[in-house]
């Protein structure tokens, strides 16, 4: 199975950037951490990219890698109340 990944500022973050993924153009970006089943150990480098080990990974097989520009162009607006 194949998807899409971009790196994103956490939400409420202090603009670190962190690997988000998704696997359809129409759902929101997720962490990747909250990809149990395909993030694997970050590098025990300090102030390495979180999510740069699962990047490498999932190009591997092919996951297409989407610019931060690109990304928020197919962010969905989330409903409010």
């Amino acid at each position: 199975m194949t998807g899409q990944m971009c790196w994103l500022s956490k939400f409420g973050g202090n603009g670190d950037l962190i690997l988000h993924l998704r696997f359809e153009p129409h759902q929101p970006w997720k962490p990747y951490t909250q990809f149990t089943g395909l993030a694997v150990p970050d590098y025990p480098i300090p102030g390495a990219s979180k999510g740069f080990a699962t990047a490498q990974k999932l190009l591997a097989e092919n996951w297409k890698l989407l610019s931060a520009e690109q990304a928020k162009a197919t962010v969905i607006p989330r409903k409010t109340a």
